[in-house]
């Protein structure tokens, strides 16, 4: 079956379908960026959404469109780790059971949220099994709706919910950053930002090992690759959704990539200049509008932090002295 590309009335129906559910998360400002941007920058911290991450937003957008015997059959994902937890998270507060497979390496602390949640966890090897193929086959034979991360035109659209509340509370911004790893956020962000910010150049960013979405975009067809090794476990992803390429084809201005480097030295300012935890997936858009550095300069820039799941171990160890 071929899904619709969803539009910008469908991010407002989604807001609808949310309101009173997820947080309306605060947006931050940080003077010493700001003077080393020579820019003003907004920061969306959807860290502090409900589960950690804006995955809530289309998680409950996409299980409360269930029908009562979807409900009563229950709903299977797949993710590494942020997806899980909102499907896991929605689906408790809807009543309904809940799958999720996730890869054997996921942080710790996203595995043991999403059973926390109630989510009934079954592993698999993100380097040689086909989550999809899996997901597919666990849903025929259970009876279960399949809800994937990304693809999907009400994750989507609850997706753009998250910059709907920047543009309200900052109005048009001259640039927006974005992470990137299936492309639901950029591409719910895409629709959201022509309609309220249409001048508003957008970037989506993802790991330099793992620039699937900038080869896409740049070749105008969707490129698979191997799945990346990057600390962003949120961005792992090996290629674009149908969907997600679409809309970010025709509604982004450009793809960029940062390494793992800049996304710990982003992490290391986040807590010690604005006493936040963010994930390394979380400071994509971050570090790369801290990379462009005085092109920014006078600008009015957004980013979106996509969230703060992080294990303390893991953030002990990139806090560490070198």
């Amino acid at each position: 079956m071929t899904l619709a590309l969803p539009t910008f009335h469908d991010v407002l129906a989604a807001t609808d379908r949310i309101a009173g559910h997820a947080h309306r998360t605060p947006v931050l400002t940080s003077r010493t960026l700001n003077d080393e941007l020579g820019a003003e920058v907004f920061f969306k911290c959807e860290n502090f959404q409900r589960m950690g991450a804006f995955k809530f937003r289309g998680a409950f957008n996409a299980l409360s469109r269930f029908d009562a015997d979807q409900r009563r059959r229950g709903v299977i994902a797949f993710s590494s780790g942020n997806h899980a937890q909102a499907i896991a998270l929605a689906a408790r507060l809807m009543g309904m059971p809940a799958t999720i497979l996730m890869p054997q390496d996921a942080p710790a602390a996203k595995v043991a949220a999403t059973r926390g949640y109630g989510g009934n966890v079954v592993f698999f090897d993100r380097y040689h099994d086909d989550r999809e193929a899996l997901g597919r086959s666990l849903a025929e034979r259970d009876g279960l709706t399949l809800i994937p991360p990304f693809d999907h035109p009400d994750i989507i659209a609850g997706q753009g919910t998250a910059a709907l509340e920047l543009f309200e509370e900052t109005g048009p911004l001259d640039a927006l950053f974005v992470p990137m790893g299936g492309g639901g956020l950029l591409s719910g962000t895409a629709l959201t930002t022509r309609v309220e910010s249409p001048a508003c150049t957008l970037y989506g960013v993802e790991p330099e090992a793992g620039n699937d979405g900038q080869q896409s975009f740049r070749s105008g067809q969707i490129v698979r690759i191997a799945t990346p090794r990057t600390i962003a476990d949120g961005a792992q992803t090996s290629y674009l959704g149908a969907l997600t390429f679409s809309i970010i084809r025709d509604k982004v201005n450009d793809i960029l990539t940062v390494t793992d480097a800049q996304l710990i030295e982003c992490m290391q300012f986040a807590a010690s200049r604005m006493k936040l935890v963010i994930e390394p997936t979380g400071c994509l858009g971050f570090a790369a509008a801290r990379a462009m550095g005085r092109q920014l300069q006078g600008q009015r820039v957004g980013v979106i932090i996509s969230g703060g799941n992080v294990d303390l171990a893991d953030l002990a160890r990139y806090f560490a002295p070198a």
